[in-house]
C-alpha cells in the first residue's frame, strides 16, 4: 500500500490517499487542541496512544458486529482505513451529565441519565458544531432518513458494547460523539473512537481520564490516556 499525497488535515489527525481509490491513510499526530483551536498544544506520544487506542476499540465493535472504516494499524501512528464518503452529523450519546449539557440545560455534573440522551450536531467548526435534530438533516438532505436510523441504532450498539468494556476496567463511559460515512452504499463508523472524543472516568473516585484533563489544565493528559488503555490490557508501542 503506497501512502500519497494529503487529502485532509484536521485538528489533530492528517488523512492521506494511497494507491487504492478506496483506502486511505489516518496519521494521528501529537497536536491537541481545544475550545475550537483556542487553547492548543503538542503532547508527547499522543498521536501513538490514540492511534492504538482507536485500533483497539475499533476492533472490539467489529467483533461485535459493527461495521467501522479500520483495517489495519500501520505503524504506531498511522491507520489503514476505508475511504467513506462522510455524513456532516455527528451522534453523542450520553450516559452522565457532563459537558454542554450541563451549561445548556443548567443541570449538574454527574446525574446519571436513563435512559441515555442522543444528541446530533452538525459538523462544521466555523459554526461551533451547532445542535441540530432529525429534521434538520432531512430538510438540508444532509443524509437520507434510513441513514439517520442506522447511524442511531449502531450509536446504541456502541454505547451497549463499550460501557460494560469500559466498566470492567473500573471506568465509566460518560459520553462519547460517533462520526459515520458511506462506503458502498453502506452506513460506517468513521473518524476515530479515543479519550479525545470521549469522556471516562474513574468509576470509584471520579477522577477524570479523558480529554477534559487537557481542557481543563489537570495536566497529565497523555497519561491518563495510557492508563485508560492500561486497564482495558492494552500496550503502546512508539
Amino acid at each position: 500500500m503506497e501512502k500519497r499525497t494529503e487529502l485532509y488535515s484536521g485538528k489533530a489527525k492528517s488523512v492521506f490517499t494511497t494507491d487504492d481509490e478506496q483506502r486511505m491513510v489516518m496519521w494521528f499526530r501529537d497536536d491537541t487542541s481545544a475550545f475550537d483551536g483556542k487553547k492548543k498544544e503538542k503532547l508527547e506520544r499522543k498521536g501513538a496512544v490514540n492511534n492504538q487506542f482507536n485500533a483497539f476499540i475499533m476492533q472490539k465493535l467489529a467483533a461485535a458486529g459493527i461495521p467501522t472504516h479500520f483495517e489495519k494499524l500501520l505503524s504506531p501512528q498511522e491507520s489503514l482505513v476505508k475511504r467513506l464518503t462522510m455524513i456532516p452529523v455527528e451522534c453523542v450519546v450520553r450516559n452522565i451529565s457532563a459537558g454542554s449539557i450541563c451549561r445548556r440545560l443548567g443541570v449538574e455534573e454527574g446525574l446519571a441519565l436513563n435512559p441515555p440522551t442522543f444528541e446530533m450536531f452538525l459538523k462544521n467548526d466555523a459554526l461551533g458544531d451547532p445542535m441540530i435534530n432529525e429534521y434538520h438533516v432531512r430538510s438540508f438532505g444532509w443524509a437520507e432518513p434510513e441513514h439517520i436510523e442506522k447511524m442511531k441504532a449502531l450509536t446504541f450498539q456502541v454505547n451497549d458494547v463499550l460501557k460494560a468494556l469500559f466498566l470492567d476496567g473500573n471506568m465509566l463511559l460518560v459520553d462519547y460523539k460517533l462520526e459515520f460515512g458511506l462506503f458502498n452504499g453502506e452506513v460506517m463508523l468513521g473518524d476515530e473512537f479515543s479519550p479525545d472524543g470521549c469522556r471516562l472516568w474513574d468509576k470509584d473516585t471520579r477522577e477524570k481520564l479523558d480529554k477534559d484533563r487537557f481542557r481543563q489544565g489537570l495536566g497529565s493528559v497523555v497519561e491518563a490516556y495510557e492508563e485508560v488503555g492500561r486497564r482495558l490490557g492494552m500496550t503502546f508501542e512508539y
